[in-house]
């Protein structure tokens, strides 16, 4: 009997122990219960918050199967007790496949990862997912926006030929677009836009062709026929393989792919093909250099634009070569399976000094993006070379021409223009242009100021018009103020209208 009443109160006792052990939710439940409620996710949540990772992880990952139940919660649970217990790559396992769910990159913040948060692991995932400026961001950001600025003021400049501003405007535009770019990724911003997953690709191959027929067409005049359009195929076979394979993909497909880039150890930017675009942009811009380096050359050789345009665009052909060389330097550490990130800046620097290069001079010389032809012997200007004006017409537009300047005086209008020239020349606006360029080798305003200049100093040295003030001359040879002639005359004379006549005077003494 005692035996038998010490058994039956071990096996209460033990029963009592079983379900006060638990929490009082599952204490409430009856003994055959118990089994299920252990495989709850009640029960992983409780082993979770009384901090028994090791019970709630088997739990959590058994209720991962359930599709009834909501996986961004247990993954989120997953990752914090992996990393409590110090786990960080089936950590950021679990947080990679939550992110792929449920992108929410504050989640990385939690406090729950600070004992991962300085592993490797995690901060190969962190620092690509969160958002951070740095100063290089914003230098390439000014950049771009200084080469857009550019493109805009090229657009919209009418004194440039269409076919140079189509040309130069595009090859500034690509390079502005492709710095943005690396502003984006550098600020690590490319998962909240998605879709700038590799936005600016479409364009590797266009660099060279547009710098080498841009070159041709201003230098040498070239013709564009149906052939020069093979050196776009590259890049129309490389838009239709992104087009159907990259730019039509949602950007949650785009967040997925870069994430599981990011898991697998690649650049979440990198494409999967990056060695072999990379190899093939590093062919196209050695091959086109070489054609650049030819045609700029034989511009040089021949003379074939001023010694101002001459030096822009050996600049520019400078600045693509050592853009060449550096992205060819960086094709090879890709190749051999390095990663180098200083390589890839100095690639991004070049390009960049290609964009400011190119706004410096639209701003302070923008005759030189259309390229001046420089012909000898006075032969005629290529613009002209399908006018209708004859040999014996241009002679005599000239003689009436400098009998309107000479005899009639017509400079001291301060409002004559090459349209009004025209009208007294019975001729065309274009004519005009003509017979001043080719029989003087002066644009129209320069001839103007050639006649205004040299009868102001007459008038300067005139003993009778002494009495008169510097600006009665100005508004006596045509000038409408001051400083405009003082400005026209130091031009000439590199002094100024009281300068010149006092030097004149004293000379004479």
């Amino acid at each position: 009997m005692r035996r038998s009443t010490l058994i039956l109160v071990l096996s209460l006792y033990c029963f009592c122990n079983s379900i006060y052990s638990h929490s009082p939710d599952e204490a409430k439940a009856s003994p055959a219960s118990i089994i299920v409620f252990q495989d709850s996710l009640k029960w992983a949540d409780y082993y979770y918050n009384i901090h028994r990772y090791k019970k709630a992880i088997p739990l959590y990952e058994k209720n991962l199967q359930n599709p009834k139940i909501e996986k961004t919660r247990i993954l989120k649970k997953l990752a914090l007790s992996e990393a409590a217990l110090k786990k960080p790559r089936k950590s950021t396992a679990n947080l990679n496949q939550y992110l792929q769910l449920e992108f929410n990159p504050n989640f990385l913040l939690n406090e729950g990862f600070d004992p991962i948060r300085e592993t490797a692991e995690f901060k190969r995932i962190s620092n690509q997912i969160i958002p951070k400026v740095t100063t290089w961001s914003i230098v390439y950001l000014f950049v771009s926006i200084i080469g857009f600025y550019v493109v805009f003021l090229i657009a919209f400049n009418k004194k440039i030929y269409p076919a140079s501003r189509v040309l130069i405007g595009l090859f500034l535009f690509i390079h502005s677009f492709f710095i943005l770019h690396i502003s984006i990724n550098s600020a690590h911003y490319f998962f909240e836009y998605p879709h700038t997953y590799l936005m600016s690709t479409w364009g590797i191959f266009l660099y060279g062709p547009l710098l080498y027929f841009y070159l041709k067409k201003t230098s040498q005049k070239h013709k564009f026929k149906l052939l020069d359009s093979l050196h776009l195929l590259p890049s129309v076979l490389l838009m239709v393989y992104l087009t159907s394979e990259v730019y039509t993909m949602s950007g949650n497909s785009k967040v997925i792919l870069m994430l599981e880039r990011i898991q697998n150890g690649i650049g979440p930017q990198n494409s999967d093909r990056l060695t072999l675009f990379v190899v093939l942009k590093t062919i196209s811009l050695t091959v086109y250099g070489f054609f650049i380096g030819r045609t700029y050359l034989t511009s040089k050789r021949k003379r074939l634009v001023d010694d101002k345009v001459l030096k822009w665009q050996k600049n520019v052909y400078h600045i693509h070569i050592l853009y060449v060389l550096t992205y060819t330097a960086y094709g090879i550490v890709i190749i051999n399976g390095f990663s180098n990130s200083w390589i890839f800046d100095t690639s991004a620097a070049a390009m960049a000094l290609m964009v400011l290069f190119m706004g410096y001079s639209a701003n302070i010389q923008p005759d030189v993006f259309n390229g001046v032809y420089a012909y000898k012997n006075n032969r005629l200007f290529p613009k002209y070379e399908k006018s209708g004006l004859t040999p014996s017409l241009s002679v005599e537009l000239k003689e009436s021409l400098l009998h309107l300047f000479a005899v009639e005086k017509i400079y001291r209008e301060n409002n004559i223009s090459l349209d009004k020239l025209a009208q007294r020349l019975n001729t065309t606006r274009h004519n005009a242009s003509q017979v001043i360029n080719e029989h003087f080798n002066l644009s129209f305003h320069e001839f103007v100021n050639l006649y205004r200049i040299k009868e102001a100093k007459e008038l300067l040295l005139d003993h009778e018009s002494n009495k008169l003030n510097i600006i009665n001359i100005a508004y006596e040879v045509g000038y409408n103020n001051k400083v405009t002639f003082n400005k026209a005359f130091k031009r000439d004379t590199n002094l100024t209208p009281s300068e010149y006549q006092k030097t004149i005077v004293e000379a004479s003494r």
